[in-house]
Order: C-alpha cells, then structure tokens, then sequence
C-alpha cells in the first residue's frame, strides 16, 4: 500500500531534477502523476521514465509564465483523473550570474518572477478551487534558503520569499477547510539547473556575501532528498502541518 495510492498529483517543473524525482517517487507510491514543464521532448521522456517502471501518468505541456497554460493544466487533469488531490510548485529558473540588486536586470525580474512567483500563484488558484470543493488537498511549493535569506540573485531571492509569503497566505486562507499548504527549502541541490551555471557569469562579490549563509564544507542535497521531504508533505501523514516553512540542507545554513 502507497502514502499516495490513487492520489491525483501535479508537479510542475517535472522533466529533470526535484520535479522528476518527485514524480517518479510520487508514482512509486500509488499517486496518478500529471508532470508538466516547457519542453515536450524531455517531458515524454520522463512520462516513458514512470510507465515503464509501472507508475500511471499524464504529460501535459505548460509554461506556468501563461495563465492560460496553468489553467489548461488544472482542466486537463481534472478531465484525466476527475479531480486534482496535491500540486507541488516545482517550476523554477535562476537568473543569470547571482546578480546583486544594484546590478539586476528588469528581464532577469520579468523572466524569474513570472516564473518562480506569479506561475506558483496562478497554478495554486486553479487548484484550490477545485480542492476547496471537497474540502481536501495538500499544496507543496519547492521554495530555497535564499528565500529566507536572501542570498542569491535579487530576482530570484524577491521570487522565493514571494513564494514563502504565498505559502502562509494560502495556509492561512484555508486553515479548518482541509486544503494544507507547506514550503520545502532546500540550500544547494545536485540539479540539472544548478550544475550548469557558467562560473564566468556568476557575481563574485555577492558570492561572498551568500558564503555567509553556508557552510560549504557540508554536503548539498540531491533531488530524492527533497522529493522525500515533499512526499512527507503532500501524504496524509503530515496531515497536521500547514504554513510551514521547512529547510533542507542537512544543517549548512545553520
């Protein structure tokens, strides 16, 4: 028996790193996994990933950024598999070069926000409505420590605290009414995104402020370890949790 069984999970963000580890492990657990991200190549590829190891899925195409997209995701589900249990906000992109405030760019602010933040809102909308109808659902959003302190990018730190703040908001909106809302924040991450930044780019400067923040001599989490987390989160067994805030980063912040 899964912590998921016939749970229905989106998990956006969900062709590589945290958001394919979370899928993969959600359909190992039972869960009816609709993955989502931009590029359609590499969703199929991880659709075939979970079939074959059993797991049922849904790949639908969406770049949160749209509005229209978001809800396209939510209506595809729903005329999938009926109704929408759990939604993990996994989508996310880094500007370029850890750029400070007093060097950021307004398209790494259009591009990061509209992402990170207003695609985490517009994806959450759709599916409260449909959890707020029978008075269920968990919402995980995949937030970082530079949310809570601010080291990293001024684009993408002003997206993750927004996504903090969106957490409390809607746990707060739905306290009592069975809709529970919880941040993961993991520190660095063995991903995709995070080991291709180019060295060159990165602001060295705000390198060194960030150093403050971390404790480079301890390990960085891999995405199972967080998928992990976001599993506790999303089951039924964190069924008294809301609102919170939870860091991962096996103590390198502290």
């Amino acid at each position: 028996m899964g912590r998921l069984d016939n749970k229905v999970c989106i998990v956006t963000g969900s062709n590589s790193g945290v958001g394919a580890a979370t899928a993969e492990l959600f359909a190992s657990e039972g869960a009816k996994v609709v993955i989502t991200a931009r590029r359609q190549e590499l969703l199929d590829a991880e659709a075939e990933k979970i079939k074959a190891a059993g797991g049922t899925v849904l790949a639908v195409r969406c770049d949160v950024s749209k509005e229209e997209d978001c809800i396209e995701l939510v209506r595809k589900t729903v005329e999938a598999f009926g109704t929408v249990d759990v939604l993990v906000n996994n989508a996310g992109v880094l500007e370029a070069g850890l750029k400070p405030v007093d060097r950021c760019l307004k398209e790494d602010v259009d591009r990061v926000l509209d992402i990170n933040a207003k695609g985490t809102i517009m994806c959450t909308r759709e599916v409260t409505k449909i959890m707020a109808e029978k008075g269920s659902g968990s919402v995980v959003n995949v937030d970082s420590v530079a949310g809570e302190f601010g080291c990293g990018g001024a684009a993408y730190v002003a997206s993750k605290g927004a996504v903090i703040s969106l957490t409390k908001h809607t746990a707060l909106r739905f306290a009592g009414k069975g809709i529970r809302c919880n941040s993961v924040c993991p520190s660095t991450i063995v991903t995709p995104m995070t080991m291709t930044t180019d060295p060159r780019t990165l602001d060295m400067e705000m390198m060194g402020q960030m150093a403050k923040h971390a404790d480079l001599k301890v390990q960085p989490c891999m995405p199972m370890d967080v998928a992990k987390v976001i599993l506790f989160l999303a089951s039924d067994d964190s069924r008294p949790i809301t609102g919170q805030i939870i860091v991962c980063d096996y103590g390198s912040t502290l």
